[in-house]
């Protein structure tokens, strides 16, 4: 396997050297250090390192990667960040367009000439604890192309800036001073189906892991408690085991103080599957009482010494479409929401865990009882936050391809992607895949979505059905297939659409009405905004199969910038940072400002929401 700049651009290389996805769940020696939130399995990679910042492929250092490369160009970074709000290239706020736009003539999957490459290097160590062990390099997030190598070796490549990108690297590492090489380019082929409205970054902006795989392992999980019209429940749980060697011992798993069970395993048993599990009586996991239960899964040798302890918190629910009306345990679900770009007016979409928490407090105190992950999945720690807090989820799948159908405000979909060309349907579906084989266990996710605004075709079509498919459990979303109606019946579980006035959700459930309506952005919070929104709010009195909707957006998209005459910080727009094209203050739709301080439209929100749900 070998590193070529041809990967930017060929639609039949998804990844290289990727491990497949799996479910986002933490592996700890013992129970003492799950209590103690810290995993003896893990260490960060995340500090400073080494940089080399090249406007273009051509200036990039072609060698960076070999051992004894040296350079005096190289500088520092910081790991996590965006590259831009390091020092390093244009920062450019723009929506709907593609930011090569008037500078380039291009056409998917061409890639921008305009494409800045970041060469990181930092050297590390393996924790004693892992000596022996698999080694893997995990990537929470990446913009928007990389290539990885250590010692020289190459390890592998992914575009997939907002999934988290894993690396077998045991047979390239030693004990000490090795040394890791990631080369980031801002464009690629998946720069087309990356077209959300928000600043254009690019750089390692998540965590940076390694972490080690004893001699068993769960690599997948996938635990799912339903909940039955009589308030009991059925427990289902599968496993997918890895070994280093010839092993042989047993696992065992609990839920709470219901039961335990108990199976032998060998190095031949990679697929365990449980009895379903019916319990008599549950609690059941809704926004005002999220009820979680403690599921505990261990693995011993045959000398029965703990090889590896996974505790997860599962709660039990339902949710389908019953009579046009969305159901949710049973009962008719009424969505009070708000889409969620993550932001930091420092670090922009690098957040921290402090400002997620800060998040989560908002939406409780604003009666929020739903997120949508506008428009890309997050950071994997929002998912369990979400679940412990009772709020729902909306997990959207990584794909925007606005300014492919949407030219000059025009519906023209000349050329589009993915529409019906089948050559992307590898990189979309992997996607899916992506979002549901991560996120697949926590509670509070209700539905998929197939991404956002981008129009409709044979592709999404069969994002659909992989979901459907993948998982019978739970809905299905998708917004763009409004703009073909021919393809309803075989694309989303909801009608959704964006902004629709109370009349228009009125009409279509009066004149059409096969599908429960849905409004996946409405309320647009710029400025003095929201009045009218008790109008919505009416709409679920008038028709039951109204399902409400998720206000566009939480939080403005605006960054700290200082002033050249009189030093003082401010919160700067697009357009303040001299990026042409730009979309200007558009980037601040938010219920609260860039610093999450309340705005004065958070005021309705509260008491809306808060009149309907509590």
């Amino acid at each position: 396997m070998k590193a070529d700049l041809s990967f930017l651009e060929d639609l039949s290389v998804v990844s290289a050297g990727r491990r497949p996805a799996h479910s986002d769940h933490i592996h700890y020696r013992n129970e003492k250090e799950a209590e103690e939130f810290s995993s003896g399995f893990y260490t960060s990679l995340n500090g400073e390192w080494e940089f080399i910042y090249s406007s273009s492929p051509e200036e990039r250092e072609k060698d960076f990667h070999k051992k004894n490369f040296s350079s005096s160009r190289i500088t520092k970074i910081n790991v996590p960040s965006h590259i831009e709000l390091q020092g390093y290239g244009q920062i450019q706020y723009i929506n709907t367009m593609y930011p090569w736009e008037g500078h380039e003539m291009l056409r998917p999957p061409m890639v921008s000439r305009d494409n800045p490459v970041g060469q990181y290097i930092r050297t590390f160590d393996i924790p004693e604890q892992m000596k022996g062990e698999r080694i893997i390099l995990r990537f929470d997030g990446v913009e928007n192309a990389f290539y990885v190598w250590v010692n020289g070796r190459f390890a592998g490549f992914s575009c997939d800036s907002f999934s988290i990108s894993e690396f077998d690297i045991t047979k390239m590492v030693k004990q000490k001073d090795n040394r890791l090489c990631v080369e980031v380019y801002k464009r690629s082929k998946t720069s087309w189906i990356e077209d959300q409205d928000f600043f254009r970054f690019s750089g390692i902006f998540r965590p940076v892991y390694l972490y080690s795989l004893p001699v068993c392992h769960i690599d997948d999980m996938w635990a799912n408690g339903d909940l039955q019209r009589d308030e009991s429940g059925i427990f289902s749980l599968r496993l997918k085991l890895s070994f280093a060697s010839e092993f042989k011992g047993k696992i065992e798993y609990s839920l709470g103080s219901f039961f335990k069970r108990v199976k032998e395993i060998t190095e031949k048993d990679t697929e365990i599957v449980f009895d379903e599990e019916h319990i008599p009586f549950v609690k059941q996991y809704h926004y005002r009482t999220p009820f979680l239960y403690d599921l505990s899964i261990k693995i011993y040798d045959n000398k029965k010494n703990l090889v590896e302890y996974v505790p997860y918190r599962i709660g039990f629910n339902h949710i389908e479409v019953e009579n046009e009306m969305v159901m949710y345990n049973y009962h008719r679900l009424m969505i009070c929401g708000v889409n969620r770009h993550e932001w930091s007016p420092s670090g922009g979409r690098c957040i921290s865990l402090d400002d997620m928490k800060k998040d989560i407090a908002i939406l409780k105190d604003a009666k929020v009882n739903a997120v949508r992950t506008c428009h890309y999945p997050d950071r994997f720690e929002w998912y369990y936050m979400c679940d412990e807090a009772g709020i729902y989820m909306m997990a959207e799948t990584n794909m925007e391809s606005h300014g492919s159908w949407q030219k000059d405000s025009r519906i023209e979909p000349s050329w589009n992607v993915p529409g019906d060309n089948q050559e992307w349907a590898m990189l979309l579906l992997d996607r899916c895949r992506s979002n549901f084989e991560t996120y697949k266990n926590h509670t509070s996710i209700l539905f998929w979505s197939l991404g956002n605004e981008s129009y409709c075709g044979d592709v999404i079509r069969q994002m659909n059905e992989f979901y459907k498919k993948a998982d019978k459990t739970r809905l299905v979303h998708y917004e763009g297939v409004f703009h073909r109606p021919d393809m309803k019946p075989c694309v989303s579980d909801v009608e959704s659409r964006m902004y629709a006035s109370p009349a228009q959700v009125k009409e279509y459930i009066q004149k059409d009405g096969r599908k429960p309506f849905l409004l996946c952005e409405y309320m647009h919070s710029m400025g003095n905004s929201l009045g009218g929104f008790k109008d919505y709010d009416d709409l679920f009195d008038e028709y039951l199969t109204y399902a409400g909707g998720f206000i566009w957006d939480y939080i403005d998209q605006a960054l700290y910038k200082k002033d050249e005459v009189t030093g003082e910080t401010y919160l700067a727009y697009g357009g303040d940072f001299g990026e042409k094209r730009s979309d200007y203050e558009f980037s601040c739709n938010g219920i609260v400002n860039a610093e999450r301080k309340e705005k004065p439209a958070m005021q309705e929100v509260r008491a809306v929401y808060g009149n309907r749900l509590w």
